[in-house]
């Protein structure tokens, strides 16, 4: 393992940009069948918000260990564009929650960036 890498900023700027999906990763988990109930308040029926549910905690922990530990910042940023694009279409526009979509846009904006810079 190279620890040469873990002290530079680039690897500080991938750790604090994962920051907030670090802090969404536990709540999902401990609060599942709350958080599915929550998505089928919105609509969706009961085994796809499991589903849903199931697949955010999948993207968000693979994404979120890939972009911190591994080279593939392409890939890991997908996969968090994957889980942030939807979600923030989903339960953030209507009713519009104008700091979520403030702060989701700004992390999608962060993850392009991170994508475009390492091709």
């Amino acid at each position: 393992m190279n620890f040469k890498r873990f002290y530079s900023l680039n690897f500080l700027g991938r750790l604090f940009l994962s920051a907030i999906f670090i802090n969404a990763i536990p709540g999902k988990i401990t609060n599942f069948a709350a958080q599915a109930e929550y998505i089928t308040n919105r609509g969706f029926p009961e085994p796809v918000s499991m589903v849903m549910m199931a697949g955010a905690i999948a993207l968000l922990t693979s994404g979120t260990v890939l972009l911190i530990f591994t080279e593939r910042v392409k890939l890991a940023c997908s996969l968090l564009l994957i889980f942030l694009i939807p979600a923030t279409i989903i339960f953030h526009l209507v009713p519009f929650q104008l700091s979520a979509v403030a702060r989701n846009l700004s992390v999608i904006g962060g993850l392009l960036f991170a994508i475009e810079k390492s091709k």
